[in-house]
């Protein structure tokens, strides 16, 4: 837990709450379009990570009341096979969503895969188009886990206005879109990555740090603000000195527990919001799609 210093930033309890929600949407749109929310996860192969992530994300569907449409293909499964059925789900009036699960295997262009989802059920927000509609400020579906971030930090009603952002990450699925976001809601923003140059001068002027870099308990007490808001997204198992494995940030959680003024802990902090995320996103499309055309 983290230390009387610091304040958990609970994304669990959040995304419980956010369940609830979607629950009541679904129950009070489902009679006047005949039909409950569709979603289509694309797994290749047998990561057993993806396996668990896709389980976990058929059993919180079928909570809310959204029909999974699961479509799990071997591993040596063709590009223009993947295609195919994604142009059959574009076209298919019980899906809103599609969401493909990475990491796919080497032989698969995952880029083009996302480019054939029609960008109405990219529920992972990540279709140019959708990144388009981010960088001008509109109302679009939206990535996931920055998405979710952004709403634990409103949750929590931590003023992002005005304040110094840092981005610990550039990838298209958290560092770029957050800190569009960010700015979005008046924060000053700098992102950081491999290359940057003393890493932890530029970590410590972070009024809300965001570690995105997928390198275990990278972030140590000594480059964090004292008193900032500490957003964890990485998610490492690592095998510990007695043998024991175990999940952990890209923040060394103790450590930094000591100085923060919010943390988010790991499991239980963005992982259930990017889910959560992916939920609101299919619901969202689900009544603009349909309302729309009635």
């Amino acid at each position: 837990m983290a230390s009387e210093n610091s304040s958990l930033l609970n994304g669990k309890a959040l995304a419980k709450k956010i369940q609830i929600e979607l629950q009541e949407s679904i129950q009070r749109l489902q009679p006047q379009i005949g039909r409950p929310p569709g979603l289509a996860v694309l797994m290749v192969g047998d990561d057993p990570a993806s396996a668990v992530y896709v389980r976990n994300k058929e059993r919180t569907c079928a909570k809310v009341g959204i029909e999974s449409f699961g479509h799990h293909f071997p591993g040596q499964t063709s590009q223009e096979t993947l295609e195919t059925v994604i142009e059959q789900l574009n076209q298919d009036s019980r899906v809103d969503g599609i969401l493909v699960q990475l990491p796919l295997p080497s032989h698969l262009d995952s880029v083009g895969l996302l480019y054939k989802i029609a960008p109405d059920k990219d529920v992972d927000g990540l279709h140019p188009m959708n990144l388009g509609h981010l960088v001008r400020g509109e109302s679009r579906l939206r990535s996931c886990t920055p998405a979710g971030i952004m709403r634990l930090l409103a949750e929590y009603q931590i003023e992002v206005s005005g304040k110094q952002a840092v981005v610990v990450g550039r990838s298209i699925l958290v560092g770029k879109p957050l800190a569009l976001m960010l700015l979005e809601q008046n924060a000053t923003v700098a992102i950081a990555h491999s290359r940057t140059k003393d890493l932890a001068t530029v970590t410590r002027q972070g009024d809300i740090l965001v570690a995105a870099v997928g390198k275990p308990e990278f972030i140590t007490a000594q480059m964090v603000k004292p008193g900032a808001v500490v957003i964890d997204v990485g998610i490492n198992r690592i095998i510990r000195s007695d043998g024991v494995s175990q999940l952990v940030g890209d923040v060394d959680f103790n450590q930094v527990a000591q100085v923060a003024q919010f943390i988010t802990p790991v499991p239980g902090g963005i992982g259930p919001m990017t889910v959560a995320m992916l939920l609101q996103n299919t619901v969202l499309s689900y009544s603009n799609r349909c309302l729309g055309e009635k």
